[in-house]
């Protein structure tokens, strides 16, 4: 299917998925993150969900990774530049959510994308070579392609793998991994 195929079929996948599903897929996903091997790493990106796009609740990540004493990061997007800046998230950091219904930081200390070691990634689909589908917008591939190569890329989804993403650009960044609640697909 075409990028744009599978965004269709996916956001409707997800707007079937009731609160209390999405709530118990998201605890799966956060405990079979518990499995990988990237917990010696220090700064770790995590992207706070969309609620109205029925997003993967990473609250429980968060409660994970804090857990462990790792140094957890969140966005603020820039729709003119279709960029993120990135910010340490810390006891005080004021959240809101701006008019696309994302959760951002209000204040914090910036974070240069070089330091980032982990990125959690939101997705609509992926296929079983690691390309990912997202919104459209390119924000994660521009992001990604300022992080430290060795960044390890982790997707998240409710979902398994399509077969084949047709109209993958060279701009596209692969994921390393993708979590579901019930496997680790390594790419």
């Amino acid at each position: 299917m075409t990028k744009a195929e599978l965004r269709k079929s996916y956001k409707s996948k997800r707007v079937a998925l009731t609160h209390n599903q999405i709530e118990d897929l998201s605890v799966a996903i956060a405990n079979q993150i518990l499995q990988l091997q990237i917990w010696d790493k220090e700064y770790y990106h995590v992207f706070l969900p969309i609620v109205n796009q029925k997003e993967i609740n990473t609250e429980y990540l968060l409660h994970v990774l804090q857990g462990k004493d790792k140094h957890c990061i969140i966005s603020k997007s820039d729709f003119k530049a279709f960029k993120m800046t990135n910010f340490l998230l810390q006891d005080n950091t004021k959240i809101v959510v701006n008019s696309y219904g994302i959760p951002e930081p209000v204040n914090g200390i910036e974070i240069d994308n070089s330091k980032i070691e982990v990125v959690f990634i939101p997705l609509l689909a992926y296929d079983i070579k690691g390309n990912r589908v997202g919104y459209g917008k390119g924000f994660y591939d521009r992001f990604l392609s300022e992080c430290n190569p060795n960044c390890i890329k982790i997707g998240l989804s409710f979902y398994k793998p399509e077969e084949d993403i047709k109209g993958v650009l060279k701009t596209d960044i692969k994921l390393d991994y993708c979590v579901t609640p019930n496997a680790i697909f390594e790419f």
